[in-house]
């Protein structure tokens, strides 16, 4: 073998290392992500799955005609108005009659959620006048401590002072499972009720139903608009230094941090045109500009992928410029349009910063009734949770986070679905 030869193979085997130690690299890089993405829903489900489930306590009301109509008024407005509290109040020391002591009875009305189990008092009673006198079976929530104990989101074993339950709550609770009469159901209040300052109360049907009527209003103003620029930057508009600086603007403005675009909208619909704050019409137009580049970029590069030869042969059987792209280039282009505007419409429905800054932040405990009622979003429900000090919040926050994740899923699902569809089409 020859010095020639010998510097070859030395070569070669260097390279051969270089290759190797690259794709070692490169695997650990990919298996370092995925670990990460693997922490990451692990903590969220392991903190949040929990409040998909909720303890309720069922509770024998009677219905005192002193305590809810003391005037023998049964019309709505005076219903309405009626002591429910202590209506619970006194269903619990009934069934707790050693509790004599004020401490003793300040703990015992802790263990169930007074506003939950009085709300549903007063809607049986409004609903039919006739249950006054009567006595009732109600399923309340639990308050928020009772229900992280009976989780195990609470250490028992730790003394007394550093718990938020004392050791009298904990017998009580105890026994009333024991009996049975606390049990474990799902969780319908996180899924059909609004914000509430009670964690055990609070859901998120308004801040979804907020999501959804501000990325409405981003689906209509963002796509049509980044579609129709976008086709006529690329097939009709001349190659020019103008054309040239919006192309770059347009680059330019996808790089932008979103919390811009909502002081943008801060200055320009809610100061200048005076629009209303926290509304999911504001919030809509706002995601609209942030998510324009995107659809732009992504249409624009599914336009330059179908081959010249489309465009072509259109023109030379006699078909015009417009129809050209009509009718052959733009749907040949649909996979890449369709799913540059889904994964655009999904980065606007997990983005928060921009909405801060136009005031959607708004304590709403119903559904939004239309585009200009005051709302909020999930991302920012998200939050407002996660900034509360009570563990319960956490939970909430968390089991926020999995249905974002799930609706983000879905987005991108039905993202690749379309895409396949419409390239088996083509």
């Amino acid at each position: 073998m020859t010095k020639a030869d010998d510097w070859v193979l030395k070569r070669l085997r260097r390279r051969k290392r270089r290759d190797a130690v690259f794709e070692a690299l490169g695997v650990g890089a990919v298996l370092a992500a995925l670990g990460a993405l693997l922490w990451l829903l692990l903590s969220v489900l392991g903190s949040g799955v929990s409040a998909f489930s909720q303890h309720f306590m069922i509770l024998n009301v009677v219905v005192a005609p002193e305590v809810v109509s003391p005037d023998g008024a049964r019309d709505e407005a005076s219903l309405r108005k009626a002591n429910y509290r202590r209506l619970v109040q006194q269903a619990m020391e009934a069934r707790f009659p050693q509790a004599v002591s004020r401490s003793d009875r300040r703990a015992l009305y802790s263990l169930v959620s007074m506003s939950g189990a009085a709300d549903e008092i007063r809607t049986r009673v409004v609903r039919n006048p006739d249950l006054i006198g009567r006595t009732i079976a109600i399923a309340a929530p639990t308050s928020d401590d009772i229900d992280q104990l009976l989780k195990g989101r609470i250490d028992r074993a730790a003394p007394e002072a550093l718990r938020r339950v004392n050791d009298r709550q904990i017998a009580w609770a105890d026994a009333l499972v024991v009996t049975g009469e606390i049990k474990r159901k799902f969780n319908t209040i996180f899924f059909t009720r609004g914000d509430s300052r009670d964690p055990e109360l609070a859901g998120i049907a308004g801040a979804a139903a907020g999501s959804a009527l501000a990325l409405l209003v981003t689906f209509v103003l963002a796509v049509p608009i980044g579609v129709g620029a976008a086709v006529y930057l690329e097939e009709f508009a001349p190659k020019n230094r103008l054309t040239a600086l919006i192309e770059v603007n347009i680059n330019n403005l996808a790089a932008v941090p979103s919390v811009i675009f909502g002081l943008l909208g801060l200055a320009v619909f809610l100061n200048a045109f005076g629009m209303p704050r926290s509304a999911p019409l504001v919030g809509g137009m706002v995601l609209a500009l942030m998510t324009l580049p995107t659809v732009i970029i992504a249409t624009r590069a599914a336009l330059k992928a179908v081959p010249p030869s489309v465009r072509e042969g259109a023109l030379a059987l006699g078909a015009s410029p417009l129809q050209a792209t009509t009718h052959h280039v733009l749907p040949m282009a649909a996979p890449g349009v369709m799913t540059g505007s889904i994964i655009g419409m999904a980065q606007a429905l997990g983005e928060t910063a921009p909405l801060l800054m136009i005031g959607m932040v708004a304590f709403v405990t119903q559904a939004p009734s239309d585009f200009t009622s005051p709302a909020t979003v999930l991302p920012v429900q998200i939050f407002l949770w996660s900034d509360s000090p009570e563990r319960a919040w956490e939970e909430r926050a968390s089991a926020a986070i999995i249905v974002l994740l799930g609706f983000l899923i879905f987005i991108n699902l039905a993202a690749i679905l379309l895409r396949r569809r419409f390239q088996r089409n083509g």
